[in-house]
Order: C-alpha cells, then structure tokens, then sequence
C-alpha cells in the first residue's frame, strides 16, 4: 500500500500524540494508518510493509490494540487471512470508560485526603481542590456524554 506524504505526516502526528499518553510507538503508528489508510481493512503483511515494521513489532501492535478494543479483525470465507479494522462504534463508551477511571482515582484520593495528617494544611487545601475539580469535571463529561447518546 502507498501513503501519500499527507498521510505518512498524519500518522506521525497521531502516534508522537499518543506515545505522550504511554502508548507505544509502533502501536501508536498502526492505529495512525487505520485511521487514514484508503482501505478500512488491511492484511498484517500490508500493515507490517506500509509502516515497515518487524513481524514482532506489528503482531505486539496489533494484539494491543484488540485488546484495548481500538481494532477488531474479520476472516473471509475461503480467505486464510485475517483483516484488521478500526472499531469505530465503541469510541463514546471507551471515552465513558476512561472518565470512570477519573472517578475511581478521586475516589482513593478523597480517602487519602481524610487520611491526612493536619499538620500539611496548604497540600491538603490543594489535594481537597483536585478532588473537587476532578468531581467537577467528571460531571460535566458524564452530561455532555449523556446529551451526545441522546441527540437525534
């Protein structure tokens, strides 16, 4: 498969973004190539070529992103190959997820701040105004998701 440069930029953007958030740099690339390939799916041999991968580096990739649940592959009746797409109808539940991370994390942290010791007024002020910023936040992601899966 060709990339235009155009494509190539993108998928470099895309994966120096998500290596930032701990991702992988080959995982980061292959998501990047489903995302603005032509085809919606590719073989491993086209994903390994394109991005000039090693067969490890693209099946570690490729297994990451299953089970993250980004990619999904299909089969094809008489076909022994196995075609990798991007999962495209679960993105506003994996954002759903990730802000309940958020919750879980304030969760433990409110239980911190009560264990505190009192002798640290300014840290325990600052740690009690993350847990109600991240209170905040929440909320307001958990709404605007809600309006989102409700609109027509």
């Amino acid at each position: 498969m060709v990339l235009t440069e155009k494509q190539k930029e993108l998928i470099e953007e895309f994966g120096v973004l998500n290596e930032k958030y701990g991702l992988p740099p080959a995982e980061c690339r292959v998501w990047g190539l489903f995302l603005v390939a032509d085809k919606v799916e590719l073989t491993f041999d086209e994903i390994m070529e394109t991005l000039n991968l090693s067969k490890g580096g693209t099946s570690n990739a490729l297994n990451r992103l299953m089970m993250t649940h980004h990619i999904e592959y299909i089969t094809k009746l008489g076909d022994k190959k196995r075609y990798f797409r991007c999962k495209m109808n679960n993105w506003t539940q994996m954002t759903k997820e990730n802000f309940e991370k958020f919750d879980d994390l304030n969760i433990i942290l409110k239980e911190i701040l009560k264990a505190r010791t009192s002798k640290t007024p300014q840290f325990n002020k600052d740690l009690k105004e993350v847990t109600e910023f991240l209170d905040f936040v929440y909320k307001e992601i958990m709404l605007a998701i809600h309006k989102w899966e409700n609109r027509q």
